[in-house]
């Protein structure tokens, strides 16, 4: 192990870590126990991170908290504290405690704003967005500031430009900053996006990109032990301009909208960094990582290459609509291949080096920083490729799980090094002073072992086999199946069958001979969608895009007919048929989807229902932004009392959530697919080109809607996804109040959205017995339930309430996907009706002036929505029906319980 060296030695005499001063003088980031508390700050962030990850199905906007906890939480304070070391070290700057108070004030003003930062976005309050990127920019600025004016008062020597780097990294965050607080204030979709890139390329290029190499100028030989190249420092003056300028270039090529200009500047950027990359080959020939941090930045510059090709990929060729977003894809190859690795790896080579107390307390404490070293390194990585290629959603998920917890693992691992050391340094002290020559400590062994390397592989197999245990229908196996009494002919007849956009596949039919062997190879060519091939008692697994699998059918002796199993594709026309010469076609035994038998009684309304839909509906506030977070999910839900359906859902409800605004706010909806197949969402209440935000994501894919409301209704959102009817009957639907300028206030307000069910297969009266919905049926007008908010009968078991003479409103909108609704209540009268964006009646005026009129019920269309206005003469119970009966008695009715 090596010990500190003395003031001004340079990493390319010994590879050893330059001090900048005694333990706790200025500068010295490790030195006392008040800047050891900076660290912890640095604990905080990490685990506040790890804790998102694990509850990010209940935390709002989480993958963004995620990414920002790891980038402007962990990883900002820590470039703030350790480019303050380094450039002491560096310029040989004697402690000076002025400094380090204001370095204490920096610190504590940089993690006010970020704070703020992350409670404001999340909870959609614009101000305290602003005030944290004011505290953060006013800390950095301050930050560079000092930097410069240290660069001004340091005699002439080597290594400057690590410093010039700082500088110029810290000019970098203020402006990046400031791009993102103004995304709180509500822009139109297209600034959105261009601001949205702005900002993330700034910070990421700029801010952390430039102190990167600035650090690793000197860093990278350090933590390897050996000399650097010598070439250095001159490499690194020629690349700062290149890398300046080409961030440059990402920046105005994003807020023009020019992304062939962005990705120039990308593609720029990628070449200045792989000029300057080229000193760190020769100290990585001489001594290959022997430990956890030279492994771990190591990989956190391949993926930082990776990060910027992919980057690049995404900028080119999604529509403008949605190439900035930088979330699913780019956050886990950013945050976690890039920024997590970087962090944790330099770390682990900097606390107990900076910590010091000699060669024995650094090696003690060194030593639990590389505990599992290799099967942290190929755990981490490893479910950072799974997660990024083409997996089962479980198998995401799991690996996941696995590459979080190897991450994570970093926290424990450092407290108990910082124990180790501490414990070291007490037993040296009891020990006394050593008298002869300094004991020689001998060669560490490496800390990349064949054994770490065999754990992480086999934790990586599980994961993924417990992946694929739990959604085996994902991976299904094909097997073969031969006919009987057939004479084989001796050919194999190998057909290529291509799963393709539209829900089809290419070619539809393929013949052969009977008797000949057939194996199909089928690959996936779309890009949203999961597809399989079911032909016979064979089925391939599903396939996402870019995927292919083989289908031996074995030797073959009469026509078959083949489709994709996932739900809804059949109907759709996603069916192959192969023809065997002399026979027709037949249709193979059906072990997926059916139709044609009875639904569930109808009158199926005595059982209890577990889960009643709130119909209040929501309060009109005073946001003019509105963020929401719409993640699909898919599980059993009660659809009937004692009926369980398999429901495709926005956030786990019957219905999706009602959201409210006023003509002129901004909604900004992120669509996350936690889902097994593609799923869309699609707003009527936008008025925007569908190409990019109402795309068909895949699963663990997520996208970014904002619109901006310009018109006043109730409008409906649904999933856009194929077979539509499929999707909007599995659940996958809600609305969007948007109030008409002066709507007075009442003393009750109802939303209620009518749509159908269609059951498949029988009833399922469990959970467990929960089938999927019947795509077939669902294109029909024969549902087996009609509902309000998604649940047949749930309000005649639990009323709504009014009281004689309150004013209550009823806002109702006709999901379908197929049935018109006509809301009416027996023994009311309506006095008001809004249709359509506009009144028939108001206060039983209508259009004309004409008074004293009243309305019966409020027809609508599918995709129709309105509402009406009544008062309750009397006390009593008031059904409420679909006035066509057939759907009042399907289960779309309830009770109005008014008292006096």
């Amino acid at each position: 192990m090596s010990t500190p060296t003395r003031p001004g030695a340079g990493p390319s005499e010994t590879g050893r870590l330059p001090q900048a001063g005694r333990p706790g003088g200025g500068g010295r980031p490790g030195g006392s126990r008040r800047n050891r508390a900076r660290d912890y700050t640095v604990i905080i962030w990490l685990l506040s991170a790890v804790i998102v990850a694990a509850a990010h199905r209940l935390v709002p906007e989480s993958t963004w908290l995620m990414v920002h906890l790891v980038l402007l939480g962990a990883l900002t304070h820590s470039v703030l504290v350790w480019s303050q070391y380094f450039t002491a070290a560096l310029l040989k700057t004697r402690p000076d405690e002025a400094r380090d108070r204001a370095q204490r004030r920096r610190l504590g003003l940089l993690s006010l704003g970020s704070l703020a930062v992350f409670v404001g976005v999340p909870a959609t309050w614009w101000w305290l967005v602003v005030a944290g990127a004011v505290f953060v920019t006013a800390a950095v600025s301050w930050h560079g500031i000092s930097l410069w004016r240290q660069l001004r008062k340091a005699l002439p020597g080597r290594f400057r430009v690590a410093v010039w780097y700082y500088v110029a990294a810290s000019c970098h965050l203020p402006v990046g900053a400031a791009f993102g607080a103004t995304l709180a204030f509500g822009l139109d979709a297209t600034w959105h996006w261009r601001f949205l890139v702005a900002h993330t390329m700034t910070n990421l290029l700029g801010w952390i990109g430039l102190t990167v190499v600035g650090t690793l100028v000197t860093f990278w030989p350090t933590i390897l032990r050996t000399r650097m190249d010598d070439r250095a420092e001159g490499f690194a003056k020629q690349a700062l301009p290149w890398l300046i300028g080409s961030g440059m270039v990402v920046v105005a090529g994003a807020l023009a909208g020019l992304q062939y200009v962005a990705v120039a500047g990308l593609a720029g950027y990628l070449l200045a960094l792989g000029w300057w990359g080229r000193v760190l080959v020769a100290p990585l020939r001489r001594r290959p990582p022997r430990e956890f941090a030279p492994a771990s930045v190591l990989a956190a510059m391949i993926w930082w290459v990776v990060a910027l090709v992919v980057t690049g990929g995404i900028v080119l060729t999604t529509p403008t609509s949605g190439w900035s977003e930088v979330t699913g894809t780019l956050a886990v190859v950013w945050a976690g291949g890039f920024a997590a690795q970087l962090l944790t790896g330099a770390l682990s080579y900097l606390l107990p080096s900076v910590l010091g107390g000699g060669p024995r307390v650094v090696r003690a404490g060194a030593a639990w920083f590389d505990r599992f070293t290799t099967f942290r390194i190929v755990a981490i990585n490893g479910a950072l490729i799974l997660f990024l290629t083409p997996t089962p959603p479980w198998v995401k998920l799991t690996s996941g799980v696995l590459g979080v917890g190897s991450v994570a693992a970093f926290l424990p691992l450092m407290i108990l090094g910082i124990k180790a050391s501490v414990a070291e340094r007490r037993e040296i002290a009891k020990a006394g002073p050593r008298t002869g020559p300094p004991q020689k400590l001998p060669e560490r062994e490496s800390a990349l072992t064949a054994n770490g390397m065999l754990a992480g592989v086999l934790a990586l197999t599980l994961a993924v086999t417990v992946g694929v245990g739990i959604d085996p229908s994902a991976v299904g196996l094909g097997g073969g199946s031969s006919s009987t009494g057939v004479n084989a002919t001796g050919r194999t007849q190998r057909i290529q069958v291509t799963a393709k956009e539209g829900l089809r596949f290419e070619p539809a039919s393929a013949e052969v001979s009977r008797g000949d062997r057939v194996i199909i190879e089928l690959s996936n060519a779309d890009a949203t969608m999961i597809h399989d091939l079911k032909l016979g008692d064979a089925t391939t697994p599903r396939l996402s895009a870019g995927e292919t699998a083989e289908l031996d059918l074995g030797v073959v002796g009469e026509s078959i007919e083949g489709w994709c199993t996932v739900v809804g594709h059949r109907q759709a026309g996603m069916v192959f048929t192969l023809k065997v010469s002399g026979q027709d076609a037949s249709t193979s035994q059906d072990g997926t989807t059916g139709g044609g038998h009875d639904h569930a009684p109808a009158q199926a309304n005595s059982a209890p229902l577990n889960t009643v839909v709130d119909p209040v509906a929501p309060a009109t506030t005073e946001e003019t932004i509105h963020r929401v977070e719409m993640r699909v999910t898919e599980l059993p839900l009660e659809v009937a009392p004692g009926v369980w359906q398999k429901r495709w859902t926005f956030n786990g409800g019957p219905v999706g959530p009602t959201l409210r605004g006023k003509v002129g706010d901004v909604f900004e909806v992120t669509l996350i697919n936690d889902g097994t197949i593609g799923h869309s969402i699609d707003f009527h209440a936008s008025n925007l080109a569908p190409d990019g935000p109402m795309r068909t994501v895949a699963p663990g894919e997520s996208l970014v809607y904002r619109f901006t409301a310009h018109r006043a209704g109730m409008w409906l959102y649904h999933c856009g996804t194929a077979p539509v009817s499929a999707h909007i009957a599995a659940g996958m639907h809600g609305a969007v109040i948007i109030d008409p300028e002066g709507l007075p206030a009442v003393d009750r307000e109802y939303a209620l959205v009518a749509s159908e069910i269609y059951l498949t297969g029988g009833t399922g009266t469990s959970p467990e017995t929960a089938a999927e919905v019947d795509a077939a049926k669902a294109q029909t007008d024969t549902p087996d339930y009609s509902t309000f908010n998604g649940i047949a009968f749930q309000y005649a078991q639990r009323p709504f309430t009014a009281k004689v003479g309150e004013r209550v409103r009823f806002w109702v909108l006709s999901a379908g996907p197929n049935l018109s609704t006509s809301f009416h209540i027996i023994g009311g009268q309506f006095d008001t009706v809004y249709f359509e964006g506009g009144y028939l009646l108001k206060d039983g005026k209508d259009a004309f002036g004409n008074s004293g009129g009243g309305s019966q019920a409020l027809g609508l269309e599918a995709a129709q929505a309105g509402f009406v206005e009544l008062t309750f003469p009397e006390a009593g119970h008031y059904t409420v029906v679909d006035h066509a009966f057939l759907d009042a008695e399907r289960g779309a009715l309830g009770t109005v319980e008014v008292t006096e």
